[in-house]
C-alpha cells in the first residue's frame, strides 16, 4: 500500500498531517519526540500544569486574596482558620457563609479562644470591593476574588482561610504573597547559575589545556567550601539598610554563587565528548568561530539534559532560600517569603497551639515534590528513543 508521500506525486510538498503515524514519528524533530514522550508521563505533566498555575496565582496574588499581606486584624489575633459553612444553625442549606466570632482570653494561661456567633451568619461573595492594588503592577483595581459581602452588621467580620498570626496578619494572604518571592528566587537563582555553568564549563571543555586546568581547580575549590556557612556569611554581609528589592537580588546572587559549579563540570564532560564528532570538524572547515561552535553546535547537542538539570535544581534553590529566611538571613521585612513566615513556628508551643502557622511549610514541600515529579518526566522524555 502506497504511503501519503508516494501518492501525492511531485506536484506539491506533502503536509505533515498527511503522513501516517509511523512516518510522522520518523520525521519528527527531537523536541517533538520529547513532547510526545513527556505527555505519556501523567504525573510529570500534571505537576507541570500545577506549577504553571502556582506561578500564575503568585504573579496575580492581589486579586485572589481578600486582604493585603500587611493588613492587621487586631480583633483576630492568632485566630484559627475560618470555617466556611453551607448549612446554618437551623439546618437549612444556603450559599457559603461564615459566622462572626468573639474571643475570650484565659486569665491563667493567656490562651485566646474564639466562639462562633451562630445567630449572625455573613455570606461570602465573589469579586468583592476591597483595598486598592495594582493588578500585575500595571493598573489599579479594588476587586478581590472573594470576601465577606459588605452589609449592615458585617463590620469587623473577616474571613481567614489559613487563620491569622500573633499580629493579626491573614496567613492566607501572606502565603500567597510569599509565593512570589519563594518561587521566583529559586527560578532566577537557577537561571543565573545555569548561565554561569554553561559558559564556564563550555569554555573549559572546548579550549582545554591551561584554561581547563585553571577552571577545574577553581571549581574544585568552590565545591569544597561548605554551602550553608558560605550562604550564611554572604547573606549576613548584605547591608540592613538595603531595600527589599535590593535584598531580593542580593539573595538571588548568593544562591547562585556555588550553584553553577556542579553544572559546569557536567557541561565540560559533555563538551569533551561532543567536540570529537565529525560535524564539529565540518563546522570548523565551514569557518565557524569558537563561540559559534560552542553555543550553536555543541551546547544544543545536550540541551535536553540541561532542561532536566534546570527543573531539578529549582527546588534546591527554593529550599536554600527558605533555610536562609528561616534563620533570619534571607528576605527581610516588610517583604515576606515562606521561610520568613516559618520563623513564627519554630518552637513546640507554636506547633501545638497554633498549627496553622505551619501551612507555608506545606507549600514548600508541595512545590519541591511537584518540581521533582516534573524533573522525572523530563528526564524520561530527554531520551525519547528508549
Amino acid at each position: 500500500m502506497a504511503t501519503a508521500a508516494e501518492t501525492l506525486g511531485p506536484s506539491r510538498r506533502p503536509n505533515v498531517r498527511e503522513f501516517t503515524a509511523e512516518e510522522q514519528y520518523y520525521i519528527a524533530s527531537q523536541w517533538q519526540l520529547m513532547w510526545r514522550k513527556f505527555k505519556r508521563h501523567r504525573l510529570g505533566l500534571i505537576s507541570g500544569v500545577l506549577l504553571l498555575c502556582a506561578y500564575f496565582f503568585a504573579l496575580s496574588y492581589d486579586f485572589w486574596v481578600p486582604y493585603d499581606f500587611e493588613d492587621r486584624h487586631e480583633e483576630k489575633l492568632s485566630s484559627p482558620p475560618t470555617w466556611i459553612h453551607v448549612i446554618d444553625n437551623d439546618g437549612n442549606w444556603r450559599l457559603p457563609f461564615v459566622y462572626g466570632a468573639s474571643d475570650f482570653v484565659d486569665p491563667v494561661s493567656f490562651k485566646r479562644t474564639y466562639t462562633d456567633d451562630v445567630l449572625n451568619p455573613h455570606p461570602i461573595g465573589l469579586f468583592i470591593q476591597g483595598d486598592l492594588y495594582k493588578f500585575w503592577g500595571i493598573f489599579e483595581w479594588d476587586r478581590h476574588f472573594f470576601g465577606v459581602v459588605p452589609a449592615p452588621g458585617t463590620e469587623g467580620t473577616t474571613i481567614h482561610l489559613f487563620g491569622t498570626d500573633d499580629l493579626g496578619h491573614d496567613v492566607f494572604s501572606r502565603t500567597m504573597s510569599a509565593a512570589r518571592i519563594s518561587l521566583s528566587v529559586g527560578l532566577v537563582g537557577v537561571i543565573l547559575a545555569f548561565a554561569l555553568g554553561i559558559i564556564i564549563g563550555g569554555v573549559s571543555g572546548y579550549f582545554g589545556g591551561t584554561i581547563d586546568l585553571v577552571i577545574q581547580r577553581f571549581i574544585e575549590f568552590v565545591i569544597g567550601v561548605p554551602t550553608i556557612p558560605l550562604w550564611m556569611s554572604l547573606s549576613a554581609a548584605v547591608p540592613v539598610t538595603w531595600s527589599p528589592l535590593q535584598t531580593y537580588f542580593a539573595i538571588t546572587i548568593v544562591l547562585s554563587v556555588v550553584g553553577w559549579a556542579g553544572l559546569a563540570r557536567v557541561v565540560r564532560g559533555k563538551i569533551l565528548e561532543l567536540r570529537e564528532n565529525d560535524y564539529v570538524m565540518a563546522a570548523k572547515v565551514a569557518g565557524s568561530g569558537n563561540m559559534r561552535m560552542l553555543f550553536d553546535h555543541l551546547v544544543p547537542g545536550f540541551m535536553s539534559f540541561l532542561i532536566v538539570h534546570l527543573s531539578l535544581q529549582v527546588p534546591s534553590m527554593i529550599l536554600a532560600e527558605t533555610t536562609l529566611s528561616f534563620l533570619g538571613l534571607g528576605i527581610r521585612s516588610p517583604a515576606v517569603s515562606w521561610g520568613t513566615m516559618m520563623q513564627d513556628a519554630q518552637n513546640v508551643r507554636t506547633i501545638a497551639i497554633f498549627p496553622w502557622l505551619m501551612i507555608p511549610g506545606a507549600f514548600v514541600i508541595l512545590t519541591v515534590l511537584l518540581y521533582n515529579f516534573l524533573g522525572d518526566g523530563l528526564r524520561d522524555a530527554a531520551d525519547p528513543y528508549r
